[in-house]
């Protein structure tokens, strides 16, 4: 099934009263059935054709994929090679699997050391429809406290979207706050209770750890190597998820190992094939999910709407 299909009657609102904010030039009001939400548009992710790359085309198909299908890919790029069923791939021997991955590194000319991976869907985690009524509360949430509102957008539908789900390391709630993190800037977290099921109280704390942390470490990092950056900037942004997710010395180390002149598109796509200390797959996967994510919910909209409103 399309994942557009699941969501019905989208279309934008004529604007009424806001109150206004600098991040007001990329909202646009959308109407879901009876809900008006607002969203933050993806007018910037085109900019650099961040669309086009390789590493957004095979996130974005992996995350409307369902899980009893899997996409062969070259694990350096991305690159689609081909979609099977699981149940005829897993029904391989290990030899005949390595045969196929040496006749696809033939077919295209790869080394014979590049990996090949086996990626299965994800439909069933990134689950669009249910994470979508929170967007506009997690945007209201963030610019209450003073924060860029397009990190609440870009962590909500990757990090548990629509989901209460405890991570495997303890994270928990809408923005998978670590208790510790969750304690620092107010939360109650005990055996008894924890203030990471509440969205308002998740959105406080992760708001505030990405204005308090992330931002000012990816300043640090970024003046260490003497590189100028934009706040708005969507490659700035990739980079404060990165140390969001990853945190900040280990980003700091995959910065140092690339040793960048200048901060761009490029930057982030060299974090994306770097690793260092603990920066690793997950890591360099990040800010992929979140381009993926983000195109696929602007397509959402676009493709069934009639009427397009903005703040400004």
């Amino acid at each position: 099934m399309q994942i557009k299909t699941i969501f019905f009657s989208l279309c934008f609102l004529p604007i009424l009263s806001f109150s206004q904010s600098k991040w007001d030039n990329e909202k646009i009001i959308v109407q879901n059935e009876s809900a008006t939400s607002t969203l933050l548009h993806a007018d910037k992710l085109y900019e650099h054709r961040w669309d086009t790359l390789p590493q957004t085309q095979f996130w974005k198909k992996i995350m409307q994929l369902s899980p009893d299908s899997c996409i062969i890919n070259v694990a350096s790029n991305r690159k689609i090679i081909d979609k099977i069923a699981l149940k005829k791939w897993s029904a391989q021997t290990e030899f005949q699997k390595d045969l196929y991955r040496d006749s696809v590194r033939l077919a295209h000319g790869l080394s014979t050391t590049e990996q090949i991976n086996v990626t299965t869907g994800k439909n069933d985690f990134y689950r669009f429809k249910d994470v979508y009524p929170s967007l506009s509360k997690g945007i209201k949430e963030f610019e209450r406290n003073g924060v860029d509102p397009w990190y609440a957008q870009a962590i909500l539908l990757i990090e548990s979207p629509g989901q209460l789900k405890k991570s495997s390391v303890g994270a928990y709630g809408a923005f998978q706050l670590m208790p510790s993190v969750a304690r620092s800037y107010g939360l109650v977290v005990n055996t008894d209770f924890d203030e990471r099921k509440s969205f308002e109280r998740s959105a406080y704390a992760a708001s505030k750890l990405i204005e308090r942390v992330c931002i000012p470490s990816a300043k640090s990092i970024l003046s260490d190597h003497n590189i100028t950056y934009n706040e708005s900037d969507l490659w700035f942004r990739l980079f404060v998820l990165h140390v969001y997710h990853a945190g900040a010395s280990n980003v700091r180390a995959v910065v140092s190992k690339i040793a960048p002149q200048i901060g761009n598109r490029e930057l982030i796509m060299e974090m994306w094939q770097t690793k260092a200390a603990s920066f690793g797959n997950n890591s360099q996967n990040y800010t992929q999910l979140a381009l993926a994510s983000q195109f696929i919910l602007d397509e959402l909209v676009y493709t069934t709407c009639t009427e397009i409103n903005r703040l400004k």
